[in-house]
């Protein structure tokens, strides 16, 4: 029995999965990602309109396997993988519901005008490798949870109005290779487990720490003294002389005083023995 020619056969197949591939339905938009984008358009001010074509008919479906439809998005087979929306003047806050893009492992929110807190759903962001919210108006502490994403390599968070301690949990990120809380205003001590990092664990210099003023420990100096203000020692000063014034004051009084009683005395004393006797 004759049998065709391998090259043809191999043709054949060829063809034959082309042909199938071409006929497969496309993937199917992630829900999760839909509600993702809406709810992080709406909690977003955009008076550039730089996200003009982030309409509701996008975001029910932003993917199309590597491409997107929406500007800053970039598309993993069919889901959202990385949201790069820096420099567009964007106001208002970040959506908790920016937890729904699952598959997300980017997000560039820098250089915006941003405000409110960090929100604590980013710890459902398993994948997320890159955070960077840096320039912005972020306020509030910085979520412990975030160590909850262990892929995270990059946390930039410098320049904003952050208060409160920088979490410990945070040194638990082995892959973490760049750290930035520089200029906020956090206070307290740097934890042990970012400040002296061991083995083969990136370390973070003093740059990573600066501009908070209430913030200590290595690679930053020791705890400031908290001494008396500049006012504090002017104030005591001039309440320590005014009063020392007033006490001379009182001194020099009664002494005054008592030499003008004594004098009365011996006036009185004299006073007889001048006056004739009848």
């Amino acid at each position: 029995m004759r049998t065709g020619h391998p090259d043809m056969r191999i043709s054949k197949l060829l063809l034959f999965f082309m042909l199938t591939c071409t006929f497969l339905p496309p993937s199917s938009p992630d829900p999760n990602d839909e509600s993702c984008l809406t709810h992080l358009f709406q909690s977003f001010d955009d008076p550039n309109k730089n996200l003009h074509n982030w309409t509701k008919s996008t975001f029910s479906n932003p993917c199309s396997d590597f491409t997107s439809t929406l500007a800053g998005a970039t598309c993993n087979n069919g889901r959202v993988y990385k949201l790069s929306l820096q420099n567009l003047d964007l106001r208002g806050s970040i959506s908790p519901f920016i937890s729904n893009c699952t598959n997300l492992q980017s997000l560039d929110l820098s250089n915006n005008s941003l405000a409110g807190p960090i929100p604590v759903e980013l710890q459902y962001l398993l994948n997320l490798a890159v955070l960077n919210l840096s320039s912005n108006r972020l306020s509030s502490a910085i979520p412990p949870s975030l160590a909850m994403c262990a892929y995270l390599n990059v946390i930039d968070l410098h320049d904003n109005t952050l208060t409160g301690t920088i979490p410990p949990q945070l040194g638990s990120l082995v892959r973490l290779s760049v750290f930035d809380v520089s200029n906020n205003k956090l206070s307290g001590p740097i934890p042990a487990s970012l400040g002296n990092r061991t083995g083969n664990l990136p370390a973070f210099n003093a740059s990573s720490y600066a501009g908070n003023k209430d913030l200590y420990g290595y690679p930053l100096g020791p705890m400031k003294s908290k001494g008396l203000s500049v006012v504090a020692i002017v104030g005591i000063g001039l309440g320590s002389g005014l009063l020392s014034l007033v006490l001379s004051f009182t001194v020099v009084c009664i002494w005054l005083r008592s030499k003008e009683q004594k004098r009365a005395a011996e006036q009185e004393g004299k006073i007889p023995q001048l006056m004739p006797d009848y």
